[in-house]
């Protein structure tokens, strides 16, 4: 723990006058004023992050953290861990929907066995096992302390050696059976807020097997009593190694100072814990989608990022994450070659007060 703390210390505030010059720059080209909506907010926030007005997100990956969750056992989902080894499989094979995306977009993938039951020799996976699984959180914790450290760590390495490699926006994704149990799990203690209120029905539940999904969420919580002051405590007892990973990367955006895409609900519960852990990560965070599990909306706002995306998704993978990053590209674009006001002659749109 001294370690992560030594690491969280060197976060600093992005640079507020590159921001500044990048909204003034987005008011000065030929279009209406906030004539692009949300993305006049998160170019400047890259402007700021990059500490340069003139930047570009030309090399981009996405990061996905596979891990299986003990709590499956319980008949929360509708399939078991070996569907988390298949769709891994899948992703490093080139033939899921996150990997159709990415290679379509230029965007470079990395999948990580970060705690899957099965361990699989796929060319490209990247192993980093912390254990087959966590253990169910219906009767006990999720892991120990040290293992979700590793975790945390494990996902800080990968921002640095993509950072390293000259990458300059990376998206987050996970693929785990039973994750939409524990983000539920967690979202609710952090939240303060009723499980019932955070829980969706997953890949499809039916009434009945979303019933039994929430009342084993409450038996997690009221069994493990995680401490809501404390973060670590919470990600410990009802969290999983995906959950944990994901922290570490959001983390890792804030020390090393590269914009880091938020995905879906297990995703954005990661963020929501490491904002938690260290409030100014947030401004490294870029929120890609609003999706259909209920604790999503609860999440963003409580973070205080708008979503791009309103598409219903409930895919998962990382896959709305991904479809930000072309999105971004076409902006980033238009602020980087659109002309200005002056040059064609017009005058200029002048911000109204409200």
């Amino acid at each position: 723990m001294e370690k992560l703390n030594e690491l969280l210390d060197l976060i600093i505030k992005p640079d507020s006058e590159s921001a500044l010059r990048c909204k003034e720059r987005l008011d000065n080209i030929a279009k209406p004023i906030d004539g692009l909506g949300e993305f006049e907010c998160v170019l400047p926030k890259l402007a700021g992050i990059y500490g340069d007005d003139n930047f570009n997100i030309d090399k981009k990956a996405i990061v996905v953290m596979c891990a299986d969750n003990g709590v499956t056992v319980e008949g929360v989902s509708l399939t078991g861990h070996k569907t988390t080894t298949a769709i891994a499989e899948h992703i490093v094979g080139g033939t899921a929907v996150v990997s159709i995306m990415a290679r379509h977009t230029g965007v470079s993938i990395y999948t990580v066995d970060i705690g899957m039951y099965d361990t699989i020799n796929a060319p490209g996976l990247i192993h980093a096992k912390i254990s087959n699984g966590t253990n169910n959180i219906a009767k006990g914790p999720a892991m120990t302390k040290a293992q979700l450290l590793s975790a945390i760590h494990i996902g800080m390495k990968m921002v640095r050696k993509l950072k390293d490699g000259g990458y300059r926006i990376i998206a987050t994704g996970e693929m785990g059976i039973g994750n939409t149990t524990t983000s539920s799990a967690v979202a609710s203690v952090l939240l303060g807020i009723s499980p019932r209120e955070t829980t969706g029905r997953g890949t499809g539940l039916s009434p009945d097997a979303f019933a039994h999904k929430i009342e084993v969420i409450k038996k997690a919580i009221d069994i493990n009593k995680p401490d809501r002051s404390n973060t670590i405590d919470v990600v410990m007892k009802i969290g999983g190694f995906d959950i944990a990973g994901l922290i570490g990367m959001f983390l890792g955006g804030a020390v090393y100072k590269i914009p880091i895409v938020i995905d879906g609900v297990i995703s954005a519960t990661a963020a929501l814990a490491a904002s938690m852990i260290s409030k100014n990560c947030v401004d490294y965070m870029l929120a890609s989608h609003l999706g259909k599990e209920p604790a999503n909306k609860y999440i963003f706002e409580k973070l205080g990022l708008n979503p791009v995306i309103r598409a219903n998704m409930s895919l998962g993978e990382g896959a709305g994450a991904v479809m930000l990053l072309p999105m971004l590209d076409l902006a980033v674009e238009v602020y980087r070659q659109n002309t200005t006001f002056e040059k064609v002659n017009m005058k200029r749109y002048e911000r109204s007060e409200m």
